[in-house]
């Protein structure tokens, strides 16, 4: 079924919709009555910009019974435009990105009746040292994985990729606490991966990206996609990031001669930039667009493919903007959607989960966990996380050697006979549990504060008596 972006009832969750005009529409397609047309379309805009929100507030919050409450979520269901309208809401990207297709394989699920299965992301942290000392890294200075844990520690990793099921080719990534391309063996891991169907994505900072590195390292052709961080926009402010001189010339000039060369090969790498807005910068984003522009000079055949777009939201307890910084923000971004169109025609725009939705109009509020809203079960079978070591980590930011506090968030160690899976499997089965202390946030990334409040809401309706009603869409 086709829905038009124009349906009242469909763009219902949007701030600049008219209510009234949905409730009408909704009215003439479906016997309602005018107070259930009223509630349906509420319950749209509700979870279309506040989807973590719990069937029990949301019952609240219509004033209605239990009953009258089941009832509306059953007629919710009948209808797709309603549905259509919470994954085109400002807040459609939690959903659209994360929440559902985790929802369609049943890992949520899995999670809360704690069984045990493969997880559905995992990444490789095979980097033994980085190049940066970047100041917002939690990396501790100096740590570093030792040369003679290399071999061996490769050997783990690719017993982890020989163990991997097949059934989601971009299951696999490689990052990490450390810079990847600083192990050897990464080519290697890359092509065993690739034999396998998995197109393995490397997020990486591009400084060793270098010919002497492909060159060593032919199996890096066979990642799937280099997603590279981007630490500023000129030397100065590379420098100032990452403590080293002349880094973001290096990264340009390797950026552009790996276009060139995947052009010559033919290559099949998606080649995608990350960029972070800090606080007071976004007049920098139309420099972005020059720079993205300067790298498809180099190859005009292959451009840049896809860019993803965040955000700096630390230090700030409430996960909002200043006004004056937010309405500022929302004015560059509009202003950098149509130079990017303009100048960039090709590239992928990922704007994640805030910026989407102050793109259309609404505050850019984030899931905020704190140490007592963690879970002390985690989510193994949503992420796990492997470095040289062979220690999983429960969270994506804890991977770093010698971090404070973060062994407490190792579930277990792969070694030779006991695989990934035999590690969540004795995590999960064993009811071992992690006490959050404060600060342990900071060991979340942005997916597991998703993943974590997602849990948290499916939880809640569960214990509210909801079933198979929890989550609200699935």
């Amino acid at each position: 079924m086709t829905i038009s972006s124009t349906d009242p009832v469909a763009i219902c969750s949007l701030p600049d919709s008219d209510p009234r005009s949905a409730v009408e529409a909704l009215r003439h397609r479906a016997p309602f009555t005018d107070v259930d047309a009223a509630h349906l379309v509420e319950l749209a805009r509700v979870f279309g910009n506040a989807p973590f929100t719990t069937l029990e507030d949301a019952r609240l919050g219509l004033g209605v019974d239990r009953t009258a409450f089941a009832r509306l979520i059953a007629r919710f269901r009948e209808v797709p435009e309603l549905r259509a309208a919470v994954v085109a809401g400002p807040a459609g990207q939690y959903w659209t990105k994360t929440i559902l297709p985790l929802e369609r394989r049943g890992v949520l699920d899995s999670v809360v009746e704690n069984r045990v299965v493969p997880p559905a992301s995992v990444g490789l942290y095979p980097g033994p040292t980085c190049m940066f000392r970047c100041h917002f890294c939690v990396r501790v200075t100096g740590a570093r994985y030792a040369a003679s844990e290399l071999a061996p520690g490769n050997e783990r990793l690719a017993a982890v990729v020989e163990g991997m099921p097949t059934d989601d080719p971009d299951a696999l990534y490689v990052s990490g606490g450390l810079e990847p391309l600083t192990n050897p063996g990464l080519g290697d891991l890359v092509s065993r991966a690739a034999a396998r169907g998995l197109r393995v994505t490397m997020y990486s900072n591009a400084f060793a990206l270098t010919d002497a590195t492909l060159n060593r390292q032919p199996g890096l052709w066979d990642l799937g996609a280099v997603r590279v961080s981007l630490y500023g926009l000129d030397d100065q402010e590379y420098e100032d990031t990452t403590g080293k001189a002349n880094a973001f010339t290096r990264v340009r000039d390797n950026l552009r001669r790996f276009q060139a060369l995947r052009s010559e090969r033919g290559s099949g790498v998606r080649l995608g930039l990350n960029y972070l807005i800090l606080p007071g910068r976004a007049d920098r984003l139309p420099a972005l667009v020059d720079y993205i522009a300067d790298l498809d000079g180099a190859s005009p055949d292959r451009p840049v493919d896809f860019l993803t777009l965040r955000q700096d939201y630390s230090g700030r307890d409430d996960g909002m903007l200043p006004e004056d910084e937010r309405s500022r923000l929302q004015e560059e971004l509009h202003r950098f959607a149509d130079l990017a169109a303009e100048r960039t025609p090709d590239l992928n725009i990922d704007y994640g989960y805030a910026l989407h939705g102050l793109m259309s109009g609404v505050d850019a509020v984030l899931p905020r966990i704190t140490p007592e809203t963690m879970r002390p079960t985690a989510h193994l079978q949503a992420a796990a996380q492997v470095d040289i070591r062979g220690d999983v980590y429960l969270y994506r930011e804890a991977g770093f050697p010698d971090l404070a506090g973060a062994d407490r968030y190792v579930a277990g160690r792969v070694a030779e006979g006991f695989g990934l899976v035999d590690v969540v499997s004795d995590f999960v089965t064993s009811g071992r549990r992690v006490d959050p202390r404060p600060g342990d946030e900071y060991f979340m990334d942005g997916y597991d504060q998703v993943v974590t409040a997602r849990l948290n809401q499916i939880e809640s309706d569960l214990a509210a008596g909801w079933g198979a009603d929890r989550g609200f869409l699935r």
